[in-house]
Formats: structure tokens, sequence, C-alpha cells
């Protein structure tokens, strides 16, 4: 991309990106892949450091991500109907930013241009959660990590 170019996540709409697009929105930080709790009266969230057993913890992917809505019926999956009202997605995550009208970070693999930053800035999950199949009670497994 030349200079003079805009990137697309700033000249399209959420709605006007292409599949691969809207895919390569993801930063790969896993943290939709995280068990959570929501406050029905506030809404607040608090995650856990629990993943989804389909989470491959070395690179931060679905290990099945083609069939995820079948293997898990509650995965997250990102649309434009979701982000009407993002409040549930983690602060940093790009569909909620870009749906809210905000910039993507500078750590985001679009703006840096390396597929890595996400890891090198501190905001994947990689390395920092254990699977739904080793955990006990999700209570015991809160974090505070995630914005």
């Amino acid at each position: 991309m030349s200079s003079s170019e805009t990137p697309f996540w700033v000249d399209k709409t959420l709605a006007q990106m292409t599949p691969g697009e809207w895919e390569s929105l993801c930063d790969g930080c896993a943290k939709c892949c995280l068990h959570r709790f929501e406050d029905e009266e506030t809404r607040e969230i608090q995650f856990t450091n629990v993943c989804c057993r389909y989470l491959d913890q070395s690179d931060c992917h679905c290990s099945d991500y083609p069939n995820r809505s079948i293997n898990v019926p509650d995965c997250v999956t990102i649309t434009l109907e979701v982000l009407q009202d993002p409040y549930w997605l983690p602060e940093s995550c790009a569909y909620r930013l870009l749906a809210e009208g905000k910039p993507l970070p500078s750590w985001h693999p679009l703006v840096s241009g390396d597929p890595d930053s996400v890891i090198y800035s501190g905001h994947s999950v990689g390395g920092r959660v254990i699977s739904e199949l080793q955990a006990d009670d999700l209570e015991y497994h809160i974090i505070d990590w995630i914005r």
C-alpha cells in the first residue's frame, strides 16, 4: 500500500468489507475464546483464564475454525448484528473498536505489519490460559488483565 492509500478499515464501513478483509480484522488475541460471566443487570463482563477446548494455545487459533459453531453452539461469531451492541467483546477487539468508531491500536497486525505484534504488546492470551477440559469451578478463574 502506498502512503497515499487509505487502509481498508479506515476507508470502508464494516458492512462494505469483503470476507477476507473482515477476517483480517481479527488480531488473533483469542480473548473471545475465553469463558466469561455477565452481570445481567449491569452488563459488566468478567473474563476467566479458561479457554475453549478448541483453542490451540500455541498459536491462539481455533483448531477447528470451520466447524466452531457446530462444535460449540454458543461460540462467538462476530456479525454486523452482533456489533450493534458489542459491549461484551474485549475493549481491544478490532471489531468492537471499528463498530464504536475508534481506530485500530498501533499493535494490531494490520497497523504494525507484524502478525506477532499482538503477542509482543501483551494482548494475546497465549501462555496465560488453561483449557476448559482442565478447569474446575469457573468462579475461581476470574481475571482482571483483559480489557
